[in-house]
């Protein structure tokens, strides 16, 4: 593989390590891609069994992913209510101000949320707090994943 599409892989490597901590973004799915489109092109047997390997670390990460946080959200007292606020509120961030945007809509759209049930900013603010540790969990677990993945790729396109 030449050193433009290398670039490219690692440009959409990168995107899906930053698409692992914005909202609606397939993060991880996006790191998938990148390594299974340079595998693909490589052909060498380190590739397919990072792939191999990596396929297998982020099927773990989505199952572990899913079984955690509702239990830890269901803790905390997340409701659909409070769901559909944030991601209302992500999607409104998103369109103000694309892409970064929807980080800060998420956690307004659960503030305003919290706000209207509670009453108090500071209550509001106590129970976002409590929201954004518990799905805080999921986001790191996947994004270092993620960045065990690129480092592995990182790590066989040096060696190679």
């Amino acid at each position: 593989m030449d050193l433009p599409q290398l670039l490219l892989v690692g440009l959409v490597l990168a995107l899906g390590v930053v698409g692992v901590l914005v909202p609606g973004v397939p993060g991880t799915w996006l790191v998938w891609a990148g390594l299974l489109w340079w595998a693909l092109h490589e052909r060498s047997s380190p590739a397919w069994t990072l792939l191999v390997s990596a396929t297998a670390l982020l099927l773990v990460v989505q199952v572990v992913k899913w079984l955690l946080p509702p239990r830890r959200l269901r803790g905390v007292g997340v409701t659909t209510r409070m769901a559909v606020y944030a991601g209302a509120g992500a999607l409104l961030g998103f369109v103000v101000l694309p892409v970064v945007g929807a980080v800060p809509g998420f956690v307004g759209g659960i503030y305003l949320c919290e706000r209207l049930r509670l009453g108090t900013s500071g209550e509001a603010r106590a129970s976002v707090r409590a929201v954004m540790r518990a799905v805080g969990t999921s986001v790191l677990v996947e994004l270092f994943a993620c960045l065990l993945v690129v480092a592995g790729w990182l790590g066989v396109v040096l060696a190679g």
